[in-house]
């Protein structure tokens, strides 16, 4: 993805947070002023690349990515590492526990989405009036990530800030929490403006941009978390019955690189294996942009833990050791008879060793491992560069939103709309891939059972199975065992921004923290 440096940012979040009479009397040099920067098609394409990325950021900034700050609060994952006090603070969301407002990784997940959101706004708010001939796209892709992240946001932290203006002055900054109800609202706005100035995904300009089944597949998605299920079939269906869009053939070739940005990809970040990123010479970026995927080598099997297999999985070399897989996950797999789908996502300890693998410490000494290694998003060689240091220069994509979850939210809808029959089909097209038989003759909350079960598997280690069961109610007893109270089912309102946000104070903050 193409990587630009952006004034605008500069000019948002530095300049107008300054003193005015500094802002007023030293303006930064060498920088355009925004209204003459609009006026150029040119200018208003880099302007729509900066949304992008920033989203590659927030869901790649080393020890604080928002994939990882979804990801374990499940059931399905353990923060793993060298140790507990690895990465302590996602230890502390990994385990509930002592989890609060100072949690640098809640905290930078919360700032770069609303960076996104300010990005988002500075390109509408511009435009507003041009005459340009990609402003309805640029629009449309910058609304989207408006509503993306406002949807990660409150999914997340509840009521929020919305903030949907460019701040003209530092006051402006002081904005009250809004109701969760009035987030989605915004959000179904936006969505509603954009599905008919984006492309369908065969035709986008670029493959890593965001396509009208994308925006349809999202709206659905939030109707569904509001369980306005009767109103996201038909964006579903819209999705479903776009040939554009279908499943991989085979669970294996979902997360191989040769799949990127292919039929069942509705929203993927991209990463390069070109960077050139080494230890040495300053080009790794910690804590800033990097357009290798730095996440991949946090999450392969640590090497001073474990020596691989030479054979069976395929080009797997060693990492750092976070994200492991839990019991739990291994037991549904078995309990399900779904190997396919689970050698896609794991490498049992009895396989492990018996492709020729090895622990080579005392496995009581590995901080979260359960038995089980992951294979899904892992340390693949060919998946990084051939020349330089192999650890920094991953290009694997993430994957945010599949087609395969559209599915599996639209058997949901249809279930909760009393057409089990319907739901029924949708399910087996994830079972089938899985190579599994059909479900026949379920309904009602026997075949919801069914389809919650299907999403564990299907998606796990892909962020969504938490809040899942916080919307589902089903958080007590999946957690059961663990330090996990009702408080939990939020983040914490990070301190830094009810200290710097004069509209907010402490009774903002969420409940229990």
């Amino acid at each position: 993805m193409k990587k630009i440096i952006f004034y605008i940012t500069f000019v948002l979040f530095f300049g107008v947070t300054s003193c005015d009479e500094d802002f007023t009397n030293n303006p930064p040099e060498n920088i355009q002023d925004l209204e003459g920067f609009f006026l150029s098609e040119k200018n208003v394409e880099e302007a729509v690349i900066g949304i992008y990325d920033l989203m590659q950021f927030n869901y790649n900034r080393d020890w604080h990515s928002a994939f990882l700050v979804k990801l374990l609060p499940g059931d399905e994952a353990g923060k793993g590492g060298e140790n507990q006090e690895d990465q302590v603070q996602l230890d502390h969301i990994d385990k509930y526990a002592p989890l609060d407002s100072s949690n640098s990784s809640t905290e930078s997940v919360w700032n770069l989405f609303y960076r996104t959101i300010a990005m988002s706004n500075l390109v509408i708010d511009n435009l507003k009036e041009s005459t340009l001939s990609n402003k309805d796209r640029a629009i449309a892709e910058a609304k989207f990530f408006r509503a993306w992240c406002f949807f990660e946001l409150t999914t997340m932290f509840g009521d929020i800030p919305l903030r949907i203006e460019v701040p003209k002055a530092a006051s402006d900054f002081a904005l009250k929490k809004s109701p969760r109800a009035e987030i989605y609202q915004q959000i179904e706005e936006d969505l509603k403006e954009v599905i008919g100035n984006l492309p369908e995904k065969s035709a986008v300009p670029d493959v890593f941009r965001v396509s009208k089944g994308a925006a349809q597949a999202l709206m659905g998605k939030v109707l569904v978390f509001q369980e306005k299920y009767g109103e996201a079939i038909p964006f579903f269906e819209s999705v479903i019955n776009n040939p554009s869009h279908d499943l991989e053939a085979n669970i294996e070739d979902v997360w191989s690189a040769d799949s990127e940005f292919g039929k069942e990809s509705l929203l993927e970040i991209g990463y390069v294996t070109t960077s050139g990123r080494t230890w040495n010479d300053g080009s790794i970026a910690w804590g800033g942009r990097n357009e290798s995927n730095l996440h991949i080598q946090l999450m392969g099997p640590r090497g001073e833990f474990f020596d691989l297999p030479k054979t069976g999985v395929d080009g797997w070399i060693g990492g750092w050791g976070m994200n492991l897989p839990t019991s739990k996950l291994v037991k549904a797999f078995e309990a399900a008879g779904d190997d396919k789908r689970k050698n896609a996502t794991l490498l049992t300890e009895s396989d492990f060793i018996a492709l020729g693998g090895s622990i080579i410490v005392p496995k009581e000494s590995i901080w979260d491992y359960d038995g089980a290694l992951r294979v899904k998003y892992t340390t693949r060689s060919q998946e990084t560069s051939k020349d330089g240091v192999q650890a920094l220069n991953y290009g694997t994509n993430f994957r945010l939103f599949r087609y395969a979850e559209v599915l599996l939210l639209a058997a949901e809808a249809y279930n909760k709309s009393g057409n089990d029959s319907k739901a029924m089909i949708e399910l087996n097209k994830i079972r089938a891939r899985a190579g599994l038989a059909d479900v026949t003759g379920l309904a009602g909350n026997t075949l919801f059972e069914a389809i919650v079960n299907e999403k564990f598997l299907e998606l796990a280690h892909e962020g969504q199975r938490f809040w899942d069961l916080v919307r589902w109610g089903k958080t007590s007893t999946e957690l059961v065992g663990t330090e996990y109270t009702s408080k939990n089912d939020l983040f914490p309102i990070p301190a830094s921004e009810i200290d710097k946000n004069t509209a907010l104070t402490e009774a903002d903050q969420n409940p229990g923290y």
